[in-house]
């Protein structure tokens, strides 16, 4: 415009005419602030909570973490109609937080797979079907389980959520598509071998000669992780007598514990709750636990691997193939029809992973609720940029999350 014989200045009087109102200004940085913050917060990164304790002693309660949506392509939001900086309800009027008017179907930009051992935050692939009453803190399927599905309709309020407003849970993912999984007394296996991660917790029944309490035992680098009834009560002596102790220990924290003086045995504890995926099964032999899962080892599904389908894997990948990947499944006359075809196989559309809590014996992981989906994955949790207990953490803040 400077070099320009059509464009002449008319003076300050003039400029002053296109001068916006401070109002104005306001509206339009608080606009603009709006649009960069959701663009960056459905994009690159995101701030997260930990309000439970499935991953002590790797993520503990309040600590707050970044987790980065770029680690596997940024994904498009399946609702895009919504209002900023709230997940799926608005606070105070319980009222949802978006409109299902545009429902983009699955797309991912840079797509970029899981890595085993990586801690991810995701979708909780059994928030697709909820009670307005208990929301994902007693999933719909597991009310169903317990009572019959027409009280479950009279009792409570049922509702859906599409995938991108489901409950954020964060887990550790411990196999991948392709991989084999199972846990034999409590121990992971994976493609036949222990998993190389390690550094889980879980429950031991300790006997001592000595009285153990939170601050001698913090002393020697052991962090208590009570039970919920331990916490109501104050007290993690639970054992069968008056010198045993139950106690969640990693790895590290049970070498620290057998070296206290004192300190007679220490024995694992086996958890023997049956109430696990699949939930139906094609014989008593092959009822599974949080401890000794997956018979042989469970097959996590992979993008373009086809399957046969028999009487035994059918409970395994029937929800994988009929909600997850979209279609009409029936049984009849002991066979299986897909989209109204009779189907022996199936190929699988999408990749598909294996969550699981460091914390083993207070984690409702895949265990409970089966696989997820490549589609449900948010990010990777990255760093934890402020912890809180009772006061900073402050040897927490900025450690990266391993």
């Amino acid at each position: 415009m400077g070099f320009s014989t059509n464009e002449k200045y008319a003076g300050i009087p003039v400029v002053k005419n296109y001068k916006k109102s401070t109002s104005r200004e306001w509206i339009d940085a608080a606009a603009f602030a709006v649009v960069a913050a959701t663009l960056i917060r459905t994009f690159v990164f995101e701030a997260y909570a930990i309000p439970t304790s499935s991953m002590e002693k790797t993520l503990l309660i309040n600590d707050y973490l970044f987790v980065s949506k770029s680690a596997y392509g940024p994904r498009i939001p399946n609702t895009p109609i919504a209002m900023p900086f709230v997940h799926h309800t608005i606070p105070g009027i319980k009222s949802k937080s978006y409109l299902e008017w545009i429902d983009i179907p699955y797309t991912r930009w840079f797509a970029s797979p899981v890595k085993r051992n990586d801690v991810v935050v995701f979708n909780f692939p059994g928030g697709d079907t909820l009670t307005e009453e208990y929301d994902s803190k007693i999933p719909y399927y597991d009310l169903v389980r317990d009572m019959v599905r027409e009280q479950v309709w009279s009792q409570f309020t049922i509702t859906t959520r599409p995938v991108d407003k489901r409950e954020n849970y964060v887990k550790r993912c411990v196999g991948v598509a392709g991989d084999s999984i199972k846990v034999v007394d409590g121990t992971l296996f994976i493609n036949g071998k222990p998993s190389e991660f390690t550094n889980t917790t879980t429950f031991y029944n300790v006997k001592t000669k000595n009285v153990l309490d939170e601050d001698f035992l913090k002393s020697k680098g052991i962090h208590v992780n009570m039970t919920e009834e331990q916490a109501q009560s104050n007290d993690f002596n639970f054992g069968a007598h008056p010198d045993e102790y139950i106690l969640n220990l990693s790895a590290g924290e049970l070498a620290a514990l057998k070296i206290i003086p004192g300190v007679d045995s220490v024995t694992r504890i086996i958890d023997d709750n049956s109430k696990t995926y699949p939930y139906c099964y094609t014989g008593v032999s092959n009822r599974w636990t949080t401890d000794n899962f997956g018979g042989t080892g469970l097959w996590i599904p992979k993008k373009g691997a086809t399957i046969s389908l028999t009487a035994y894997n059918i409970n395994l990948y029937k929800r994988a193939i009929e909600v997850y990947e979209n279609n009409n499944w029936v049984e009849r006359n002991g066979k299986v029809f897909i989209n109204g075809k009779e189907a022996g196989s199936y190929t699988f559309k999408m990749d598909y992973y294996w969550m699981m809590g460091d914390n083993r014996h207070k984690s409702q992981d895949s265990r409970f609720w089966g696989f997820v989906p490549e589609d449900h994955v948010v990010g990777k949790a990255s760093l934890i940029w402020f912890s809180w207990e009772g006061g900073p953490r402050w040897k927490r803040i900025f450690n990266w999350i391993r």
